[in-house]
């Protein structure tokens, strides 16, 4: 009888044993869950952050793309100095040939006057001789 108490506390003992292991385990479980449902959320906000930087990233290279299309539109077209170089030796050319114009038609006036003066004396002098 003694042995069937003693085996009777023996299996009470082992069973209250397994029940604290069962109970540290199940704690040990919760503190492992809480600790993967922090690391899911921590990774969904790194996600969302990731998601953030590659769309800024999209839009800093769309930008490189238009500013490097923009770019090679203004290399096509020479600088302000070169240009304003241009426009002045542009200005100057005109200014010289309208002193040459001014010129020409000084020198066809000059030589309208004088035909007119050459006609005028040649009919006085048929004039004369008829």
């Amino acid at each position: 009888m003694l042995s069937t108490l003693s085996q009777c506390e023996f299996s009470m003992g082992k069973t209250l044993l397994v029940y604290d292991m069962n109970l540290r385990e199940m704690e040990n479980y919760e503190k492992i869950y809480k600790e993967i449902e922090c690391s899911i959320a921590g990774a969904h906000e790194k996600i969302a952050e990731c998601k953030k930087q590659i769309l800024q990233a999209k839009r800093i290279r769309k930008n490189r793309q238009e500013y490097d299309a923009l770019a090679k539109v203004i290399q096509h077209h020479p600088d302000r100095h070169e240009t304003l170089k241009e426009l002045e030796a542009l200005g100057k050319e005109l200014e010289h040939l309208s002193h040459i114009k001014e010129s020409v038609e000084d020198k066809l006036e000059l030589r309208r006057k004088q035909f007119h003066v050459l006609l005028s004396t040649c009919l006085l002098y048929t004039s004369r001789c008829v």
